[in-house]
């Protein structure tokens, strides 16, 4: 700490000193009593003049007086420009101007080869190839007219030929059936071959169904109960009236 009247270690050495205060000793201004804005009530302020009315007159412009674009500037020939363009061209040509040997060949319409530089092409020729003479193919077959009739119970109407009357047993199928059945139980050998690794479904149609059995029932031992009461072998003994008056002496 500087002492009274002195000067504090910071301005001593002279490498750092402490920032002055701006606002230091400065009256103060309400802001109610600031002026704003004090040029606008001082000296002429900017008069603009009125509006001006729509005319082709120089009152309606602006400018007080009509400003040329090109005025003051000297008249350009546009073909003596282009003259004079063309001649710095011409000069930069090392010698004449290429002209083919022979002039353009225009084709005389659509389809021509003339001016082109293959020339015809025999694949494309409109000339008729020779062809061998045509032979007419054989006959159609032929079919004789469709029979009328809607086919049921007439004869020899359908394509094919009519079927021939044979007479069948009223118990045909039956007996068909029973046949071929005492025929395969005899050519059987044994029992239907099961396979134990047939597939089956994940779940079962029967949510409680086991394939192996279910242990036995486990059934409680019951205790048997003390049907009559608890009585001790013997009874108590009664004290005196000796041994409730000298309780220690005994």
């Amino acid at each position: 700490m500087p002492a009274e009247g002195g000067k504090t270690d910071m301005e001593r050495i002279g490498l750092f000193s402490e920032m002055e205060y701006i606002t230091v000793d400065d009256k103060y201004l309400p802001p109610y009593n600031r002026p704003f804005n004090e040029a606008a009530s001082k000296n002429r302020q900017m008069l603009p003049g009125g509006t001006k009315v729509m005319s082709s007159l120089q009152a309606g412009y602006f400018d007080p007086q009509f400003v040329r674009i090109f005025e003051g500037e000297g008249y350009i020939n546009l073909n003596q420009v282009r003259r004079r363009f063309m001649m710095e061209e011409a000069k930069k040509n090392l010698s004449k101007a290429f002209v083919p040997s022979s002039g353009e060949k225009k084709s005389s319409g659509l389809g021509s080869y003339y001016g082109t530089i293959g020339g015809p092409v025999p694949f494309f020729s409109v000339q008729v190839k020779p062809k061998d003479k045509y032979e007419p193919p054989g006959k159609n077959l032929y079919t004789n007219p469709g029979k009328k009739g809607t086919g049921y119970g007439y004869a020899n109407i359908t394509i094919g030929k009519q079927l021939s009357h044979s007479a069948d047993f009223y118990d045909a199928p039956k007996l068909n059936y029973k046949k071929n059945n005492e025929e395969h139980h005899r050519l059987q050998k044994g029992s239907p071959f099961k396979l134990n690794l047939y597939p089956r479904e994940y779940f079962d149609t029967n949510p409680y169904f086991l394939e192996k059995p279910l242990p036995p029932i486990k059934r409680e031992e019951k205790k048997e109960s003390l049907l009559s009461p608890f009585k001790p072998s013997s009874p108590g003994k009664k004290e005196t009236e000796e041994e409730r008056i000298l309780p220690n002496t005994f």
